[in-house]
């Protein structure tokens, strides 16, 4: 593994915001979980949600359900530390959940400048596995180590809608509502007695090289086998072949590039937002590898 760590605190500090900066250098073992807290602080608005640019490309001020999976995974992060913040933005994602139990894909923007379409143009009326899957199984990482979200009623409605919807999928759905469904039952297969079989079921969406195409996204868009499983020793790791997973850790870490940092495949939609997703999955990058033993 050829990944030079002295380029990228230079990398981040030219390109990334000011939040991936904290959380990797308390990666990194420089402390500072309250200097990651206080740059998350920054998106927060006072209704207990996050957005003002938390998901890169929702450049708008207002909370979106969007912007939780980010909030969630700096609360996951800072552990065993815990923040208020994190219960209060369970209480914002209750306020906002549909009847059916699922949070919408997003709510009417206040500024549509440099969001993506698919952000601008989504149905609030209408429930999203998607969104609601990845900001319930990042939920229930947080609630691991803090009771306050572990109890809130909130995860507890989004994680029946979740299991109810997955399990009322019939054909292989789109690559990234797959993800995401995959890594919430991942997250609750230790707690929810429908994780496992549902689990197998999806399996089979999956080719052996762990390689699926998105539909809709650019010419080289993929997702890959550590986009489904990051970490070692959780269950979705057992749907891949253990060289498949050492080929994509080798694909991951040949992916820095000359200025220290990674890049995406998908849509760039503003300058801003480009420059944010190198900084957060360069920080994302780091975590794989370390948690893999490979830095």
């Amino acid at each position: 593994m050829n990944v030079n760590l002295d380029l990228i605190p230079g990398f981040l500090a030219t390109h990334a915001r000011l939040l991936d900066r904290r959380r990797y250098a308390s990666l990194m073992g420089g402390g500072g979980e309250a200097g990651v807290l206080a740059a998350l602080e920054g998106y927060r608005n006072a209704d207990g949600g996050y957005g003002w640019g938390l998901e890169p490309d929702l450049r708008s001020p207002e909370s979106q359900p969007g912007a939780a999976l980010h909030a969630f995974e700096v609360f996951e992060e800072v552990a065993p530390r815990t923040s208020p913040a994190a219960a209060a933005l369970c209480d914002y994602l209750e306020s906002v959940t549909l009847p059916d139990g699922g949070l919408p894909f997003a709510l009417p923007l206040t500024v549509a400048d440099g969001t993506a379409p698919w952000w601008a143009g989504a149905d609030p009326a209408t429930s999203s596995l998607q969104t609601t899957a990845v900001s319930a199984a990042a939920a229930h990482r947080v609630a691991a180590h803090d009771p306050a979200v572990a109890a809130h009623p909130w995860l507890a409605t989004a994680t029946r809608y979740c299991l109810d919807a997955i399990q009322g999928l019939e054909e292989r759905p789109h690559a990234y509502v797959l993800s995401f469904a995959v890594g919430f039952l991942d997250a609750v297969h230790d707690t929810e007695p429908r994780a496992a079989g549902l689990l197998k079921r999806l399996a089979g969406h999956i080719p052996a090289d762990g390689r699926v195409p998105v539909e809709g996204g650019t010419a080289d868009e993929a997702l890959r086998p550590l986009d489904f499983a990051p970490f070692p020793g959780r269950p979705v790791r057992d749907l891949f072949a253990p060289e498949v997973i050492a080929a994509d850790l080798v694909r991951l870490a040949e992916g820095q590039q000359d200025d220290g940092g990674w890049t995406v495949d998908f849509a760039r939609i503003s300058p801003a937002g480009s420059l944010e997703w190198r900084g957060a999955v360069t920080v994302r990058a780091v975590l794989i590898l370390r948690a893999n033993g490979l830095l």
